[in-house]
Formats: structure tokens, C-alpha cells, sequence
């Protein structure tokens, strides 16, 4: 569930409205094409795991199987990609909040508080960061199977959108 849970970001529930508003149905072809690269990647370093079981991951098999630099420069890209990710994700916390709590804050006062939440999170230890990681990938994996089944009922039921559509198939008529 951690490993799900951490798969499932902000991204998933702010940033793809923005890509499903621009390409429609089609994303799905595109998110099909990325998983997939994705799924071959996790692949061949599971192989490479069984294989060679050290720490490491991703910089190790780099400096292994390729170069030093290619690990080094995986190894920092790793952590870059994480730093930023993080800060988007508090980014996006203040504009969640902003839309849940309408008082006036400051975007970095709601980021900074909510940074110093996790990095608590995060000091008390391997079994409580555990079981903090373990409720919140359930909240976002019933927050998904929620979407699913809600994005289900508007098709199925045909129910009015914001946009005011209210039949979901063309009617044939224009």
C-alpha cells in the first residue's frame, strides 16, 4: 500500500484535470503509452534487484551496469526530482486549501505548516512514518476508486456536468 499510495500523487487529482481538459478521451492513449514505458523500466530493475540485491537502486545499477557518471547523475536527478516534487505538492496544498478554507492565507504559511507536519511525520520513526503512509495511501486509493465510480454514474446516469451537458452519447441530432 506505501508503494501504491506513493505512486498516486498530487499530480493524479490536480495536475491531469488540466491534460483532460486539453486533449479529452485521447489521454488515455497517452497515459496507456507512459505506463507502459513505466511498467518496462520497474521490469528490468526488478531483474537487475533479484539479480544484484543492493541498496541503492536506480544511481547503483546506473554506476554498475553503465558508468560512474550515469550513477552519479542518476543519483542526484533522483533526489532533484524529489525536492521538486515535494514542492509542488506543497504548492498544490495551498490551493487545495484556499478552495476548503476560504480564509486568507498565504500560500507559503499553509506550505510551510504543512511541511512541518510531515518532516514530524517523518521523526518519529519508522513505525509511525509507516503507519501514517499506510491510512493516507488508503485515503487516496478510496479517494481514486471514488473518482472511478463517480466519473461511472455521470456516464452511465447521464448527469447534468459543469459545462451543462446533459446526455453523455450524441443523440444524432445536432
Amino acid at each position: 500500500l506505501i508503494a501504491l499510495g506513493g505512486a498516486i500523487g498530487t499530480g493524479l487529482f490536480y495536475g491531469s484535470s488540466e491534460s483532460i481538459a486539453l486533449a479529452g478521451p485521447s489521454i488515455l492513449l497517452a497515459y496507456l503509452v507512459g505506463g507502459f514505458a513505466i511498467f518496462m523500466i520497474v521490469r528490468a530493475l526488478s531483474e537487475m534487484s533479484v539479480e544484484d540485491p543492493k541498496a541503492g537502486a536506480f544511481s547503483y545499477y546506473a554506476t554498475r551496469y553503465w558508468s560512474k557518471r550515469a550513477g552519479f547523475i542518476s543519483g542526484w536527478n533522483y533526489w532533484f526530482n524529489y525536492i521538486l516534487v515535494s514542492m509542488v505538492e506543497l504548492s498544490v496544498v495551498g490551493q487545495i486549501r484556499k478552495l476548503l478554507v476560504p480564509r486568507r492565507f498565504r500560500h507559503g504559511v499553509s506550505a510551510a505548516v504543512f511541511l512541518v507536519i510531515i518532516c514530524a511525520a517523518n521523526l518519529l520513526g519508522v513505525s509511525k512514518f509507516g503507519e501514517f503512509e499506510f491510512w493516507f495511501a488508503i485515503i487516496k486509493i478510496v479517494a481514486v476508486i471514488a473518482m472511478i465510480v463517480g466519473g461511472l454514474a455521470v456516464i452511465i446516469f447521464a448527469l447534468p456536468t459543469a459545462s451543462g451537458i446533459k446526455r453523455a452519447l450524441p443523440t444524432g441530432s445536432p
